[in-house]
């Protein structure tokens, strides 16, 4: 099957919706199909050999964040030249709601179009404007997926239609062994974080404040932290005499990314909302560390109601701070929380979610005859 995949975000900016592209689309090309994905990118971007730049993106506030864009001329134009070069049998577009090259895609395709929704979020005065208008391009849509309950509630509550439910995949082999970083995690434990630091809906926030207290009671504590942002800001936000057992490595590579996963005692996900899944969390998982998260919807279900990893109220530092404390000094309970991590996330294998989702590709090319071709081309 030849598929083409639109992906809304800049391919080299870290993100759930880009590692989910990335790693879609090398399990399918290693089932045998052959795979185009189309992404916001700069020109001279280093890109795998499956991968086309659209052009380069601009910042965009969207879904309580800032997302690196495409949405223009030059790449509505390129959008058009990819689908009719490529011959697609069907088109695979990643939220297609968002102000970026799947909305395009959708506008300039005719053919079997698979749109796959990953966002929550609480409807807006903007959304219910742009309803409308997003319809237009909706509407082409013959088969939709939902990667969790709360992405599927949005898209029904918010633009109408239903999906079915294929959570994110993630590549559990990737993350189950490493080798930790230097001096981790060390004798007096240590807690990590991953995510974008300058993000407030990640939650580090709620992590520092936590480990002021956790810091003070515990002399040999240290937390990781990794991920795009300013480490320097990061670093103000604690108090003088924690600063030196803060360790911020910034954006990491996807090597050192694995080693962070097993240079910890425990992992927190400290997230305020705007999940509909957790694909760190699905990680760290993989890589056997014991979790500490938010009881947000999503991160209750990826952690079975708590029997895969402990939930705290979220937002809620002090909450944290005791349930860290109380898993720092259980190590048998961080090791049948690890075991029960490692065994709930093997159901998000790539193995198992590529699989599924070549059905609803089956699906909607089922008779459908011809291949993808742009509006007036085909």
């Amino acid at each position: 099957m030849r598929i083409g995949i639109v992906c809304p975000y800049t391919w080299n900016v870290p993100g759930g919706v880009q590692q989910h592209v990335r790693d879609l689309a090398e399990a399918l090309i290693g089932y045998g199909h052959g795979v185009s994905v189309i992404t916001p990118a700069d020109d001279d971007a280093q890109l795998p050999p499956y991968v086309v730049s659209a052009g380069r993106a601009v910042p965009v506030p969207y879904n309580g964040s800032v997302a690196r864009l495409a949405f223009g001329f030059l790449s509505a134009s390129r959008v058009r030249r990819w689908i009719h070069d490529g011959a697609f049998d069907v088109l695979h577009v990643h939220e297609p709601a968002a102000p970026s090259l799947g909305l395009l895609a959708c506008w300039a395709a005719a053919g079997p179009i698979v749109g796959t929704f990953h966002a929550s979020y609480e409807k807006s005065r903007v959304v219910s404007v742009t309803a409308p208008i997003l319809r237009s391009a909706l509407e082409k849509i013959t088969g939709r997926i939902a990667v969790s309950e709360a992405a599927r509630t949005t898209l029904v509550e918010h633009l109408g239609g239903d999906a079915v439910l294929i959570p994110n995949g993630v590549a559990t082999a990737r993350y189950a062994t490493a080798e930790p970083l230097p001096g981790w995690p060390g004798d007096g434990g240590a807690l990590g974080f991953l995510g974008r630091m300058d993000e407030p809906r990640k939650g580090l926030q709620v992590l520092l404040r936590a480990f002021e207290t956790l810091g003070r009671e515990r002399p040999g504590l240290r937390l990781l932290v990794a991920g795009p942002g300013d480490a320097d800001d990061v670093l103000a936000r604690v108090p003088a005499d924690l600063r030196s057992r803060v360790v911020v490595l910034g954006l990491v590579s996807e090597e050192d990314k694995v080693r962070a996963y097993h240079s910890v005692d425990a992992f927190v996900a400290p997230n305020l909302g705007g999940e509909s899944f957790g694909i760190v969390l699905a990680e760290a998982m993989s890589a056997g560390a014991p979790i500490l998260a938010s009881d947000i919807e999503a991160f209750d279900h990826v952690l079975r109601g708590g029997r895969a990893g402990v939930l705290f109220p979220t937002g809620d530092a002090a909450a944290l701070a005791a349930a860290a404390g109380a898993l720092l000094d259980d190590p048998a309970r961080r090791e049948r929380l690890s075991a029960a991590a490692r065994a709930a996330v093997r159901a998000y294998d790539w193995s198992a979610v590529a699989r599924d989702v070549l059905r609803v590709y089956e699906t909607v090319t089922l008779g459908a005859g011809g291949v993808i071709a742009t509006d007036g081309e085909g």
